[in-house]
């Protein structure tokens, strides 16, 4: 087992584990999350969330990023300046499109979450640009998800 500094299991999905988690997204989630598609900006249903929390990964729960790292960039898309762990999130070269982007993936189950750019505000200079679909929120004090068991935590 891997463990994050932030203490969580990125042990990725066995095949059955992911089939089963791949089986519970609706067919946008699946676009995005595993056809690493993009919806549309101003769309996404956690742009204007402000509550206290954390955005977790949609496909395994991992938590991705923390409420206090998101802000207001213009762009259409949650924006963070952090994630909760550097090693939740990883980065990925991609040249598509015409021009070279880092994609940002779940580290555990390697979803496409959107992409970091190096234009976002203080202390860290980057904008990490990511689908609400491929996100789900939970308010400080709740129960984090576990759909794979692990026992990972609260928000």
């Amino acid at each position: 087992m891997t463990r994050s500094a932030a203490g969580y299991d990125l042990t990725p999905p066995t095949e059955a584990e992911r089939d089963a988690l791949e089986a519970a997204l609706s067919p946008e989630e699946k676009r995005v999350l595993l056809a690493h598609g993009t919806e549309a900006p101003f769309c996404g249903t956690l742009l204007g969330e402000k509550r206290a929390g954390v955005f977790c990964c949609r496909q395994c729960g991992l938590p991705l990023f923390r409420s206090a790292t998101k802000f207001e960039s213009g762009t259409g898309w949650p924006s963070f300046t952090q994630p909760v762990d550097p090693a939740h999130v990883r980065p990925v070269r991609d040249a598509s499109y015409g021009m070279i982007r880092i994609e940002t993936r779940c580290a555990r189950c390697d979803s496409h979450q959107g992409h970091v750019f190096p234009d976002g505000p203080p202390p860290t200079g980057d904008r990490y640009c990511i689908n609400s679909v491929a996100l789900s929120f939970v308010p400080e004090g709740e129960a984090l998800p576990d759909p794979l068991g692990r026992g990972d935590g609260a928000a």
